[in-house]
């Protein structure tokens, strides 16, 4: 078994929670009221610029060329193509503002960069890695599960259900997992709690957002 195999099956409980969550249910109904899907939309431009810095970061200390490649495309695409998605929802939704960075994507980025900058390339590659893939993954299950024709959230759900995107997912996989298989099993395991502690945080990101959690004032 690979180790991204095995590292998915670390983290199958918390993919359920986050299928499962309010957020994602009323997401996937088009019925998640606006101000919580502002609210997210919000956090995660904000998060996008973070995260495309730590992969730009991971880019430059990756061993090989071609990982290098890959991992400064990554950071092109957050930067640009996904703020562009972004861009469209603040004009449609009347958002003047990404507003401030909030607790749950203050950890988040924070802990991704981070890592990018401190931790062995391998674990850093692991930390980013659920940003793709649980985005994937949950894109497919509400895009399979809609039943609103009508759906407000429609272009944000065929974004990362789209074959484009599952490129990029699977080439940051076989990365990984490339990587993986040139290192000690302690190294991988240190992968994979990277890969966990990431997917704990892409729920909270989540959660935060249904609540729309502020820094208390």
């Amino acid at each position: 078994m690979n180790w991204s195999a095995k590292a998915w099956n670390a983290i199958e409980g918390i993919y359920k929670n986050i299928i499962e969550m309010p957020f994602i249910k009323e997401l996937t109904e088009g019925s998640l009221p606006l101000e919580k899907f502002q609210f997210y939309i919000t956090q995660d431009s904000r998060y996008l610029d973070h995260f495309g810095r730590a992969l730009a970061l991971i880019g430059a200390r990756a061993n090989d060329l071609q990982d290098a490649l890959a991992f400064i495309r990554f950071a092109e695409g957050a930067v640009v193509v996904e703020n562009a998605l972004h861009g469209s929802y603040f004009e449609m939704f009347g958002i003047t503002s990404a507003g401030n960075i909030e607790p749950a994507c203050h950890h988040y980025i924070n802990f991704l960069k981070s890592t990018a900058a401190l931790d062995s390339v391998e674990v850093a590659m692991a930390a980013v890695l659920p940003c793709f893939w649980i985005y994937k993954k949950v894109g497919d299950h509400i895009y399979s599960n809609q039943a609103n024709a009508t759906n407000p959230y429609r272009k944000w759900i065929d974004t990362y259900a789209g074959e484009e995107f599952g490129e990029l997912v699977n080439r940051a996989i076989a990365i990984c997992d490339n990587a993986a298989a040139k290192c000690t099993e302690a190294q991988q395991q240190k992968m994979t709690e990277a890969f966990v502690t990431a997917s704990k945080l892409e729920f909270d990101f989540w959660d935060a957002a249904y609540r729309i959690r502020k820094w208390d004032t």
